[in-house]
């Protein structure tokens, strides 16, 4: 799924009625199916994090350079488009060529999310 652009309305497009699924924990707004999960060992600029391949629901903000704990990445900040809540960020591109497996992919701030639908997620 390609990346949500700047463009994006500020309603939710998205919803996956009875898939297992992760919320934006202020207003709701379904984000990702848990089906998109990648990783739960990454952390975010709050606390741990959650890799996935795709993300819906969500606006991104403008690329820039950041130092994360594994080098410096291309990111753009990830909003939800229900609440304006950011969420995590999308990477862009990764420096060094161990990390370019993230490029395309998003990390989701464990603390701004819920997960929906009686699933369990092993911590």
């Amino acid at each position: 799924m390609p990346p949500a652009d700047k463009s994006s309305t500020s309603k939710v497009l998205h919803v996956f009625e009875g898939h297992p699924s992760f919320y934006c924990s202020n207003c709701s707004a379904v984000i990702a199916l848990k089906d998109e999960l990648i990783s739960k060992s990454f952390s975010g600029r709050d606390g741990r994090g959650y890799l996935m391949h795709s993300a819906v629901n969500v606006r991104m903000g403008s690329k820039e350079e950041r130092p994360l704990l594994t080098g410096v990445h291309t990111v753009a900040d990830i909003f939800c488009v229900g609440c304006g809540d950011r969420l995590g960020w999308y990477y862009h591109k990764a420096s060094d060529q161990s990390q370019k497996y993230k490029e395309g992919k998003y990390l989701l701030e464990r603390e701004r999310l819920v997960k929906d639908n009686a699933w369990k997620l092993d911590t």
